[in-house]
């Protein structure tokens, strides 16, 4: 799962507009407001960093959006937890250093 923290910037005049474009938009969620800027700061939730990307130009391609900037991204990957040193080549990971681990 990978989670985004967007900011998105919007003429105030547009602002409720954009915002019931982007609560619209499959796994996004505006969480705050400043009508004064026209600032929104959405989450969006994806399920691979490609869907991730793809939302994030969704949100670019809506009318009046001046900003949309991708400012915190979180993902967990459930499937394996990778030790970084068993993965290294041998030469690498014979290193006395790492033999300590």
């Amino acid at each position: 799962m990978n989670v985004s923290g967007i900011l998105v910037i919007t003429p105030s005049d547009r602002l409720q507009d954009t915002i019931r474009r982007l609560n619209a938009l499959p796994g996004v969620d505006v969480h705050h407001t400043d009508p004064e800027t026209g600032r929104i700061v959405v989450t969006q939730e994806a399920d691979s960093v490609h869907a991730e990307v793809d939302g994030l130009k969704r949100i670019k391609e809506l009318p009046h959006i001046i900003l949309a900037e991708l400012v915190h991204h979180h993902f967990e990957d459930d499937q394996e937890q990778i030790d970084p040193v068993k993965n290294l080549p041998a030469m690498l990971r014979d290193q006395p250093a790492l033999k300590e681990r």
